[in-house]
């Protein structure tokens, strides 16, 4: 860590997002104490334009010497073959840009940083999802680091349960503006289902924004409001844990990221004086958001951020376009400057344009715009303001640009970094094939057989049976659950259990112990390469099975580097998303379509909503190669099909052949 301190250390810190230069120096115009902000690789929001080593190192001295503090975000999913660029990386940064922090969601991360000797602080991003609070002790202990980035969808009561569970020496963080993900974050395979673009990788394509068909409606089924606390961050103000206010937004530009620090520097220092709230308010509804919602914050009045009746585009909207698709034309209801830029149509829509003001617009004035290439016309097409560059925030990014120290091209560092080949696990394990289902119905005695663990399920199983079960932890732990979880382990275990697959690497934190027991790291632990496989080493794990997310090349490459045994699905239902929400518009067990025809339905599985695709995932025509590879654990699982949904006969071979981009 810099020796630094922050400007006002007995408040949370507010930390801001920087997509480029410009937003960077918004935000430290604006007092933010803390800026965030990625590189142009292994970041989670590659489409914001990013930084480059060199232009980052006169960025992160200027906001040092104003006290400001820097974390650079490396918060995507690492590859087998990206260990040493991503470690070559690491120490570029460790030696020329000194930041304070590196937020990260692969624990590859945690193996690399402790090879180069980096110098700053280990954030685990909201994309590792850390739900539940014994998760936190066992975080602190086994990796190291030093703050938690909370996931969005708790509620207050939530997040007082996990800063209640903190140990001395590790800070919570919490998103309070910005745009909702409809996936509970980590747990969305939506994008990459659909091509190879990864959320998890930075390259999410916002299927989840798409319109959407159920019967005879077509809406925008799981498009989100943004998340806007405003004023309820006072309640946050008597948690100690919660060091930070998080800002979600390095794709927005410089008014954005300076009007919402300064609505919440307002609401954090003199939130008690109705004309500062007011004020605050309204420079919140000038950010060039969306709608915002409290979404689950106050368990007493929880929102459903979804609202099907209102638009969702990104931007601030200010009104319809109106005319002839020859002559069309504008009103705003905003006033718009020269230089504002305004997005015509839903940016998911592939004939939407933007436009760059060239003149003063006032409110209700009228801007003509060149003709339309939209066969139906004008008729209801929505403007959104998405930029402004007005001139006082210029003037004063132009007076911190001249404060820039000029930075020589840097050499490069020599890289440290070795490979680690740690022990092979023994090629000739016994292949297993495991058959995983939701309800222990179908299981018979000489089975291998999986099964996701509920308080129904393992109630309705008998107890000669427990010990021949695989025990499958879902996906997400909820803080209300935590407690029902670890008795069931316990009962579990008492009763002959010994086979255990967590979908989470601290839902090792839920035994009581370990030593009897045979922990594999589940699917949605997300593991992709060796040094994640080594760290689970250092946890106790016998084995993990990798994501589904990866191609052809990717499966064939780790099983050489692991550890571990390893295990791949191999066939069945793999979701989506799984979600905390559901628009009340739509119905579960029943199809939706895209544009393209891509069919999918969501189901209601203890208290989350799974949305599937009708197709199932198939790798069986390449089983003998995956085998060949070292691969020794198979998985299917059986997820029950709704009677309303025909599956639709389709390869199944998710990246297999395209690849994780």
């Amino acid at each position: 860590m810099n020796n630094h301190e922050p400007a006002i250390p007995s408040r949370p810190l507010i930390l801001a997002p920087a997509g480029d230069r410009t937003a960077f120096l918004a935000a430290l115009a604006a007092g933010a104490d803390e800026i965030y902000c990625g590189l142009r690789h292994f970041s989670a929001r590659m489409a914001a334009e990013n930084f480059t080593i060199e232009e980052l190192v006169p960025l992160t001295l200027l906001a040092h010497d104003k006290g400001v503090g820097v974390h650079v975000a490396l918060n995507t999913l690492l590859k087998p073959d990206e260990l040493h660029t991503a470690a070559r990386l690491l120490q570029q940064l460790n030696s020329h840009v000194k930041p304070d922090g590196i937020i990260i969601q692969d624990l590859a991360f945690v193996d690399l940083a402790c090879q180069i000797g980096f110098k700053g602080e280990i954030h685990l991003s909201t994309l590792s999802n850390v739900s539940f609070p014994a998760a936190l002790e066992q975080i602190q202990n086994s990796f190291g680091v030093r703050r938690v980035v909370l996931p969005r969808e708790l509620n207050i009561d939530e997040v007082k349960a996990m800063a209640m569970a903190c140990p001395k020496g590790l800070d919570l963080e919490i998103f309070i503006h910005g745009a909702l993900c409809y996936g509970v974050s980590g747990r969305c395979y939506w994008s990459s289902y659909l091509g190879g673009k990864s959320g998890l990788r930075g390259r999410c394509v916002q299927p989840c924004r798409r319109v959407y068909r159920q019967k005879d409606r077509n809406n925008r089924f799981f498009s989100c409001w943004d998340l806007s606390l405003d004023v309820l961050v006072k309640v946050l103000m008597k948690i100690p844990q919660i060091r930070t206010w998080k800002i979600e937004g390095r794709k927005k530009g410089p008014h954005t990221v300076f009007y919402t620090i300064k609505a919440y520097r307002m609401l954090r220092d003199h939130g008690a004086d109705p004309k500062v709230k007011k004020e605050a308010l309204e420079l919140l509804s000038y950010t060039l958001g969306r709608s915002g919602t409290h979404y689950h914050f106050l368990p007493q009045r929880p929102q459903n951020p979804i609202h099907l009746d209102s638009r969702t585009g990104s931007g601030l909207f200010v009104g319809t376009v109106k005319g002839t698709a020859q002559q069309p034309f504008l009103n705003p209801k905003e006033m718009l400057l020269p230089g504002d830029l305004i997005r015509i149509g839903y940016e998911d829509e592939k004939w939407h344009r933007t436009v760059r003001m060239a003149r003063y617009i006032p409110k209700g004035g009228r801007l003509v715009l060149k003709p339309l290439w939209k066969k139906n016309g004008a008729k209801n097409i929505p403007v959104f303001l998405i930029d402004r560059r007005e001139k006082d925030l210029m003037d004063k990014i132009t007076r911190l640009e001249k404060n820039l120290i000029q930075t020589p091209v840097l050499p490069p560092s020599r890289s440290v970094f070795t490979e680690q080949h740690s022990k092979r696990f023994e090629k000739k394990k016994k292949i297993t094939n495991l058959i995983v289902f939701r309800q222990p119905g179908n299981i018979k005695p000489y089975d291998t057989t999986g099964l996701w663990l509920s308080k129904q399920s393992a109630a309705k199983l008998p107890k000669k049976l427990r010990s021949r079960i695989w025990w499958w932890l879902p996906p997400v732990i909820w803080p209300e659950n935590e407690k029902e979880f670890t008795e069931i382990i316990d009962l579990l275990q008492n009763t002959g259990a010994r086979h255990f697959v967590l979908n989470a690497p601290w839902q090792h934190a839920l035994f009581k112990d370990v030593k009897k027991i045979i922990l594999w790291a589940g699917p949605f632990c997300n593991i992709a390469n060796a040094s994640a496989i080594r760290i689970l080493v250092s946890m106790g794990f016998k084995g993990a099975i990798v994501t589904p997310e990866l191609g052809q090349k990717d499966y064939l490459m780790l099983p050489g580097q692991s550890p571990l045994p390893l295990g791949v699905i191999l066939y069945g239902s793999w979701p989506l998303c799984v979600s905390r929400v559901l628009s009340d518009r739509l119905e579960t067990g029943m199809l939706f379509t895209s544009p393209k025809g891509e069919a999918a339905w969501a189901t209601k599985i203890e208290s989350d909503y799974w949305v599937y695709p009708n197709w199932r995932l198939d790798l069986n025509a390449h089983r003998k190669t995956l085998e060949k590879q070292g691969y020794r654990l198979f998985v299917n699982l059986m997820e029950p099909i709704p009677k309303n949904v025909s599956l639709k006969k389709r390869p199944g071979l998710w990246n297999w052949e395209v690849g994780l981009l």
